[in-house]
């Protein structure tokens, strides 16, 4: 009965959200909450909700200041110098700047935390797509792609949940993985230079002739903005957010809150004038804020009610004994899926040591459903997936809707997963 309703819950919200039949915040709340009322669970469930949104508070809050903090520094022309650069660099080709996106994502990643990677890179390149004239969503499904895959790197969550729950050394789980890593890399590159394509094919050869004159007529009332002077300070702002919150000296949230004083004060020293640059960006900050908080409602009744832990048990159960030597190769193929169903604790402390217990029943390796799964549960499936906070971050950065940048998005995503499952079977990381 759980387990229907987890399953019921997860598809309901994807089809409501896709075809746009209820906004990401209703569904996330309505949904599981309808489905828990069936099961039983009554007044129950605004406890559920509540710790799920304890759990994703701070993380709200984070995103509040964030875009505060990227709002007035974008009002104050920090980026525009950037920018420029890049336009130079990589001209108004939209395969080169697409590729560049990729590029500069992955870099970012290094660190290994997607909310790092969407806040840093977004704000950078967003004007450029805009000046250019590419979709958003084109940038939101390229910064996404190399996030997630670059999510497999040893100090990332899902790799470090993966080898705690097999008890290896997590060097043991990613390094005979590193190839396939790397061929999926490639294919990102190779995507983001095909999704560039598209993009050029669409805006036209007139319209990128025309961009640099089209943008050569600045808004006065943005010039006014402007602080072209405070450009250093305001790097090294951004640059000392972003340091102390990798180096975790405070967490995230406490870092932007801190970022954003700083920044309004030292761009806009007026009262009035900070007030109307909070005015500007509180719509965006508010409206992503409800949807990271109703995500914490689907989470927790999810969760509390006990719908993953049935979820992950009758998928465990529909393996069929004769398919137990091609379990890990089973795990890879859903193991981007599986992002959609499974937060990463419930998928590697709850359904990965039941897949691994299994597997050694048939005398498979269960490092091998180890390196199967970290290629796409929560790794290239984390940036589209409903459970995790930076999927919204991401979205409300790029401001795209969440059913658009799933539709194009999850098909690239799973396609990157076969592929790096292929490169690991055929150089023997995987057997069966």
């Amino acid at each position: 009965m759980l387990a229907t309703l987890g399953f019921l819950s997860v598809v309901l919200l994807l089809v409501a959200v896709m075809t746009k039949k209820l906004t990401p915040a209703v569904a996330l709340i309505a949904v599981p909450t309808v489905m828990a009322l069936i099961g039983g669970f009554g007044f129950e469930v605004g406890g559920f909700i509540t710790n799920g949104i304890k759990t994703i508070a701070p993380t709200g809050v984070m995103f509040i200041f964030a875009i505060l903090f990227f709002g007035v520094l974008s009002d104050a022309g920090t980026f525009d110098p950037i920018i420029k650069k890049i336009i130079k660099a990589v001209g108004n080709d939209p395969v080169k700047i697409a590729v560049g996106t990729a590029v500069l994502a992955m870099i970012v990643h290094l660190d290994g935390s997607g909310a790092v990677t969407f806040l840093v890179t977004i704000p950078a390149v967003l004007p450029l797509y805009d000046a250019v004239g590419m979709s958003r969503s084109s940038l939101a499904t390229v910064v996404a792609l190399a996030a997630g895959t670059m999510n497999i790197v040893p100090w990332g969550g899902p790799t470090l949940r993966a080898a705690t729950s097999l008890n290896v050394p997590v060097t043991e789980l990613f390094n005979p993985v590193l190839i396939p890593v790397i061929a999926g890399l490639i294919f990102v590159l190779v995507i983001a230079g095909f999704i560039g394509k598209k993009e050029k094919a669409r805006i036209g050869n007139i319209a990128l002739a025309n961009v640099e004159h089209a943008n050569s007529e600045a808004n006065p009332e943005k010039l006014k903005l402007h602080r072209p002077k405070l450009f250093a300070v305001n790097i090294l702002l951004i640059i000392g957010a972003i340091g102390i919150m990798i180096s975790n000296l405070l967490p995230p949230q406490v870092v932007f809150m801190f970022a954003f004083c700083l920044a309004v004060v030292i761009n806009y020293p007026n009262v009035k004038e900070q007030r109307e640059r909070v005015d500007a960006h509180a719509k965006e900050a508010l409206m992503m804020a409800s949807v990271l908080f109703a995500a914490g409602a689907f989470t927790g009744i999810m969760k509390d009610t006990g719908m993953i832990t049935a979820m992950s048990e009758v998928i465990v159960g529909l393996i069929p004994t004769s398919m137990g030597r091609f379990l890990p190769v089973v795990t890879g193929v859903l193991s981007m899926p599986m992002s959609l169903l499974f937060d990463p604790d419930s998928f590697y402390f709850g359904v990965m040591p039941v897949l691994t217990s299994t597997a050694s029943q048939f005398g498979v390796d269960p490092i091998m459903v180890g390196r199967a799964a970290i290629m796409g549960q929560m790794t290239t499936g984390f940036p589209v997936s409903p459970l995790t906070a930076s999927t919204f971050l991401l979205i409300g950065l790029a401001g795209v809707d969440l059913g658009d940048h799933q539709k194009k998005t999850i098909p690239y995503a799973f396609l990157i997963t076969i592929v790096m499952l292929t490169v690991a079977i055929v150089t023997g990381v995987i057997t069966f």
